[in-house]
């Protein structure tokens, strides 16, 4: 239960899923207003078969489209024809094609909120028939949150206030340790998971939330029997508009490419690494291969990657303390280097969510309407550039040396430190809904925010000033000071650095001290990584038990109907409407 008087939350009650330290406030305040914890989800701890320590939490934020059509539910259907692209299209446009309306909070998820206690269980594998999940309950749109703890993937629905999944998938060899799931998939194959083995599926996710079962249905398979890479994948992606591509880091230093439309078990060899230091790529010799071929990072763990919105660059950080930046279709090292101290842990993009959507939808357009003309105004190089200018600018890290780090993609090198956790940093993350309070009168934004958290258990957002991001001049003497420019000028010392090259270690002296605008303790825990969407925060803690904070601003919708449908339902509580505060930095 939670105490709203004192913001405190109460551990009175012996049946709460994730009991809280009574030190725990509710809520966190920042210039725009408070952050209140809205709802929690967990796992259900007696389903686990396996220690936590063998895995960390990683939390994936699922956003399933319309139904496909019912024939062919897992082979390309109409739902992804033209007429429906433009459709998906104009939906981002308004903000509710691209997870960005992760919160609807009305409505469900294509089926009857009315399940019953018993039902839901039923989906975790319970032996009555009659209680298990129909067909109908979830096969239309939706937003869910897929979670791994011990041996065991838990798929939760966000629309829901229920703590308990709705979904658990169990492994018996191994533990999943990474997930990613492509809303855009032109077929039924949407999800992917990554275990501690190696091995890598690919799998529906309608087709796992229609079945009964704790077990994988309709799944390929990859790299089986460790057949390609024995150590553990240590990170898993799609290749935004890739067409069913994916990359899989692993804890040897290595990434692979596959193709999810290949056989998950056709043969693929590599040659034999000849430097373990130096980065290189290795294509399979056969067309029907799978994976189609091997980037060889680093000498040590890989132990995150990420694209930039449109797949031109692909980021990685290891264990050897480096963030290396690709351009990946290029496959070519363009920048990167290493951290104050240690391994680098976690990497995001910056990314504008509105823009992009509307380049997405000029795009779709134009290759709709006008497929005959690749000179047409919005072609695909303009719209690459486009992309890039507003989205590959920035990117986070964190790490073992208790940093947040603000790489500039135009100045190659770390234009800013966050200062402020006592602990590893594990998740960072761009909050690309959040309104900046002024402009530069050109409708660019002059100020980003971003969130963080760490091993110390708290999460720390902090708000950076375009003008505040700057580079040295020029080298400074021994026992002298630095010179700074604002910006991001060519006059910058040594101008940019090289194309490949991996910059050192920088001095402490030498880079910009930025301190958080909130520093909130919000687990028991340490924390694994946080997720924002359009109406929340939501944070993890290593243990899988997940927060989702409110905006300020995001109120009530037709409270006196929430009041009446509280008072006669305990299980499926109404959510909040989607209107989001603004940045009007009011106490």
């Amino acid at each position: 239960m939670i105490n709203t008087t004192n913001g405190m939350i109460s551990t009175s009650s012996s049946s709460t899923a994730n009991p809280q330290s009574p030190g725990l406030k509710t809520y966190f305040k920042t210039p725009e207003g408070r952050y209140k914890l809205h709802y929690e989800k967990t796992h259900l701890s007696g389903l686990l078969h396996s220690a936590h320590g063998k895995t960390v939490t990683q939390v994936t934020l699922a956003h399933l489209k319309d139904k496909p059509a019912p024939s062919t539910p897992t082979a390309p259907t109409s739902s992804f024809s033209a007429s429906s692209g433009v459709r998906s299209a104009a939906a981002r446009l308004l903000g509710a094609g691209n997870g960005s309306r992760a919160l609807s909070f009305v409505g469900g998820n294509g089926g009857s909120k009315s399940l019953s206690g018993s039902s839901r269980i039923g989906s975790l594998g319970a032996s009555s028939s009659s209680n298990s999940i129909t067909n109908t309950n979830f096969d239309g749109k939706g937003t869910y949150l897929i979670f791994n703890a011990g041996d065991a993937i838990f798929i939760s629905d966000l629309n829901s206030q229920d703590k308990d999944p709705i979904k658990s998938i169990h492994f018996s060899n191994s533990n999943p340790i990474c997930h990613a799931f492509d809303q855009d998939a032109k077929d039924g194959h949407d999800l992917l998971i990554g275990l501690i083995s190696g091995d890598v599926y690919s799998v529906s996710l309608r087709q796992q939330l229609q079945d009964v079962g704790k077990k994988l249905v309709g799944a390929q398979h990859y790299n089986k029997d460790s057949s390609v890479n024995s150590s553990r994948c240590t990170s898993i992606a799609w290749v935004p508009g890739g067409e069913g591509a994916f990359v899989v880091a692993h804890a040897d230093g290595n990434l692979y490419v596959y193709e999810k439309n290949k056989d998950g078990a056709a043969e693929s060899s590599f040659p034999v690494i000849k430097d373990q230091t130096q980065f290189s790529v290795a294509h399979a010799r056969y067309s029907k291969s799978n994976p189609i071929a091997r980037w060889h990072i680093c000498q040590g763990s890989i132990n995150s990657i990420a694209f930039s919105i449109d797949g031109t660059y692909l980021a990685t950080v290891g264990r050897d303390g480096f963030l290396r930046v690709f351009d990946y279709s290029k496959e070519q090292l363009v920048c990167g280097g290493k951290s104050y101290y240690g391994a680098l842990l976690c990497c995001a993009w910056r990314c504008s969510t509105f823009f992009y959507t509307v380049a997405c939808c000029l795009l779709r357009l134009k290759s709709i309407l006008f497929p005959q003309i690749p000179s047409l105004l919005f072609d695909i190089e303009y719209s690459k550039f486009l992309l890039n200018s507003i989205d590959a600018k920035y990117i986070l890290t964190g790490g073992e040396d208790d940093l947040v780090q603000v790489w500039s993609m135009e100045d190659r090198k770390v234009v800013a430190w966050g200062e402020g956790h006592n602990s590893w940093v594990s998740g960072v993350a761009f909050d690309s809904y959040w309104s900046s309070p002024n402009s530069d009168g050109t409708g660019e934004t002059v100020m980003y925010r971003f969130g963080s958290v760490g091993q110390d258990t708290q999460l720390l957002l902090w708000d950076l000033q375009k003008d505040e991001i700057v580079v040295p001049l020029r080298r400074c003497p021994p026992g002298g000071s630095p010179t700074y420019s604002a910006g991001s000028q060519s006059s910058h010392w040594d101008n940019v650095s090289p194309l490949g090259t991996l910059q050192p270690a920088p001095s402490m002296r030498d880079v910009p001290k930025i301190s958080p605008l909130v520093a909130h303790r919000v687990h028991t825990e340490p924390l694994s990584g946080l997720i924002f969407t359009e109406e929340s925060v939501l944070t993890v803690c290593r243990e899988g038990h997940i927060k989702i904070w409110i905006r300020p601003g995001v109120v009530e919708s037709q409270s006196s109907n929430s009041e009446s449908m509280l008072s006669t339902s305990s299980k499926d509580k109404p959510l909040l409407s989607s209107k989001v505060g603004s940045s009007s930095y009011k106490q």
